[in-house]
């Protein structure tokens, strides 16, 4: 059966923004530092952390797992970032140092609107792991600045861990309380608590499950419709190797996750986020406007993130996209993904052409159409972006025969 669409629906009329084959202008004369991707001033950076759209003033706040030291992987700290477009970044200093509890691990954060937590109104509450030698824990900070600035609690950890690997909080309200999904070596649990400081187990989830071909890492659950789906990312045991994120399409009923045994009973039959190797941790941020899943990931791989060719840092996140759910042809439920609306600002000329059936399109020709496939992404400074009227999707066109 021809595909014609990875990651979003096909509809009949599609309008691509081309691109113009000038090299990108870049804001340094360092060769290898992304235009519209994010990237740290300096030094090494992986995981994005504790994203949240703060509505009043129009600010996405991205954190972000941070070696100030080094471009390679070392005690980690929370770098912060922030955006009013999600294409433009300013750096701003480090939130959250390490301890005596141990070193800022992967975590993320949430508008507090009803002082649960007793830090005050709207204050912004951190949930993060911290790391030591004899163990993993969850810590908890809050900023009433907006975000900037962030003080820990005093009476951390708020949750101690039983295993080596418990660790990378994702938390969300869920009805009339807070939920946090955490990895924990090959299986996520979940939390429950009133007020970010008391956490009740609720279950776990993934024995019999997905791929185990490394450690389960950064999970969240989203709810999109009447479904969830589980991310879950993993390290090594990506399908194309190395990291990667894996996601379970189910059911959430307020304590246990459930789906399909059947359908992800292995390796070879779990979806995956993206099917290219430089997407992982991927998270949403939190309070995103209009209900939107708005989510990044770390734009590398741990088999070569510590030896890409720069020199004053490393990594990067990907472009910022919108999530959502579909079904497939076979009436599989797929997770797809979408550049974020805020990434048209990067769009060029326009070219539009109508697909009117198999191997068949008008108003282009098919030398064009071969054109617009070497332009999606193979030359400098080229950032296509695909819009496809009708199903609101624009992101990633594959026309294979």
């Amino acid at each position: 059966m021809t595909k014609h669409l990875l990651f979003g629906l096909l509809s009949a009329t599609v309008l691509l923004a081309g691109c113009t084959q000038k090299p990108a202008v870049h804001p340094t004369d360092e060769p290898f530092r992304s235009v519209y991707h994010h990237t740290p001033e300096a030094n090494w950076m992986n995981d994005p952390n504790g994203m949240f759209y703060d509505e009043a003033n129009g600010v996405w706040h991205l954190y972000y797992q941070h070696n100030p030291f080094g471009t390679t992987w070392g005690p980690m700290h929370w770098g912060h970032a922030t955006s009013t477009d999600l294409l433009t970044w300013e750096e701003h200093p480090i939130v959250l140092y390490p301890d005596s509890l141990g070193t800022i691990f992967s975590g993320s954060a949430v508008i507090d609107k009803n002082n649960t937590a007793g830090f005050g109104e709207n204050a912004i509450v951190a949930i993060f792991t911290q790391s030591e030698r004899i163990g993993q824990h969850q810590s908890i900070a809050y900023s009433t600045d907006g975000g900037y600035t962030f003080t820990k609690y005093e009476g951390n950890p708020v949750l101690m861990g039983d295993i080596a690997d418990f660790r990378d909080p994702k938390v969300t309200w869920d009805g009339d309380h807070w939920l946090m999904t955490l990895a924990c070596q090959q299986e996520i649990r979940f939390y429950a608590s009133p007020n970010l400081k008391e956490w009740t187990y609720l279950s776990s989830f993934g024995e019999g499950y997905g791929a185990h071909g490394g450690v389960w890492e950064c999970p969240e659950l989203l709810h999109i419709g009447d479904k969830y789906v589980l991310l879950v990312s993993i390290n090594p045991g990506g399908i194309f190797g190395g990291s990667a994120t894996q996601y379970f399409v189910g059911d959430w009923d307020g304590k246990e996750f459930q789906c399909e045994k059947e359908k992800y009973a292995n390796e070879k039959m779990v979806p995956w986020l993206d099917y290219g190797k430089d997407n992982y941790s991927t998270f949403t941020f939190h309070n995103s406007p209009d209900g939107r899943l708005v989510a990044m990931g770390w734009m590398s791989n741990w088999q070569y993130a510590e030896v890409v060719p720069t020199v004053a840092f490393r990594s990067q996140n990907t472009i910022a996209r919108d999530l959502f759910l579909f079904t497939d042809d076979e009436g599989e439920f797929r997770l797809g993904s979408v550049p974020s609306p805020e990434s048209l600002a990067l769009r060029g000329e326009e070219t539009k052409y109508r697909r009117t059936g198999a191997g068949r399109q008008t108003g282009c020709a098919h030398h064009s159409l071969q054109r617009q496939r070497r332009e999606s992404g193979h030359e400098p400074g080229c950032a296509p972006t695909y819009v496809l009227h009708g199903s609101y999707c624009f992101g990633r066109l594959l026309f294979l025969p």
